[in-house]
């Protein structure tokens, strides 16, 4: 299951997809860990990199662990779209470029002009997708949505303008601009882009377990991009590759997996940004790693109220390991 995005070969058909303000290294290296075959990190403003913005700039390393690893970049203007690209190409450890044209949220796609407001323009995917790929070495891909709402819905156009430009692959969310996240994805588009072009295009949108993945598979799509169904479930790809690479079947995360992974997690955040910062973001990881379980929506609210994380540790060791 072995595939190629350029000349960077990807080891399987599962892929991290990028989400703002979860991707970072820490999280990343968690789905590595547990089988993701290519990262996609949380997308950064071109804006920003030409700004030589710290905390952006930081956001663009890399691990050497996570390769192969994909960098995303959003923007409308093709000068700083270019520009960012190549301090990525230049300076960053990441094997691919990213061009993000499927954020749905207002500042991206309203106020800068970018993300999935490219959608409602071909002719700028093209010539935004051509200028980075003419401009960089790394191999480029793009990240779209069907259409901007219900009426436009245009990936198939897209889809080959952004071909035609050069890029090595294409994801597509089966969903609208106008859905964000509500709804269900439409495979059938996907399974529409994935008939009009001859790159790899990997399909996104509601892979939550093996029976979903199978359903996206069946699109003819090369490989699955997974998000949301990740959050506090980075063991979904530990579950897909080894059902679909091995045919087997792996038991779900014990309790003390959960545990574990939660602190494991917590200590690289806090290598990465500080304890603070850290506990911060482990407020929302804590809340997605118990979800589903009895009575975890009031230890989520417990945890966010609280400020030091070995509190947190001291309920979790009740709440998932007494009974171990």
């Amino acid at each position: 299951m072995e595939w190629y995005i350029g000349d960077v070969l990807i080891p399987n058909q599962f892929v991290l997809a990028p989400m703002a303000g979860v991707c970072n290294e820490a999280f990343r290296i968690i789905c590595k860990e547990n089988g993701a075959g290519l990262l996609m990190a949380e997308m950064v403003s071109d804006k920003a990199i030409g700004f030589q913005n710290q905390k952006t700039l930081k956001m663009t390393k890399v691990n050497p662990v996570e390769h192969p690893i994909s960098m995303q970049i959003f923007g409308g203007d093709k000068d700083s779209l270019v520009a960012a690209a190549k301090y990525i190409d230049e300076f960053s450890d990441a094997d691919i470029i990213d061009i993000n044209m499927g954020c749905p949220v207002n500042k991206v796609a309203k106020k800068a002009h970018a993300g999935s407001s490219l959608l409602q323009d071909p002719d700028k995917v093209y010539e935004l997708t051509k200028a980075v790929v003419d401009a960089v070495k790394k191999p480029v891909t793009v990240k779209i949505r069907i259409g901007w709402d219900e009426e436009h819905i245009n990936a198939v156009t897209n889809a080959k303008m952004i071909e035609k430009a050069g890029a090595k692959a294409i994801t597509v969310h089966g969903r609208t601009r106008k859905q964000f996240y509500s709804g269900k994805a439409n495979y059938d588009v996907i399974r529409d882009v994935v008939n009009a072009v001859n790159i790899p295009v990997i399909g996104n949108g509601d892979v939550v377990d093996v029976e979903s993945a199978k359903r996206l598979f069946e699109t003819g799509c090369k490989a699955i991009a997974i998000g949301r169904g990740s959050l506090g479930n980075p063991f979904i790809f530990r579950e897909l590759t080894n059902y679909f690479l091995n045919g087997i079947s792996v038991e779900k995360p014990t309790k003390k997996e959960i545990y574990d992974t939660i602190v494991y997690h917590h200590k690289m955040l806090v290598e990465l940004k500080g304890e603070h910062l850290a506990m911060l973001e482990m407020r929302s990881h804590t809340g997605w790693y118990l979800r589903g379980m009895p009575n975890a929506s009031s230890i989520r609210n417990t945890v966010c109220r609280l400020t030091d994380f070995n509190e947190v540790l001291d309920i979790l060791r009740k709440y998932l390991l007494e009974e171990e």
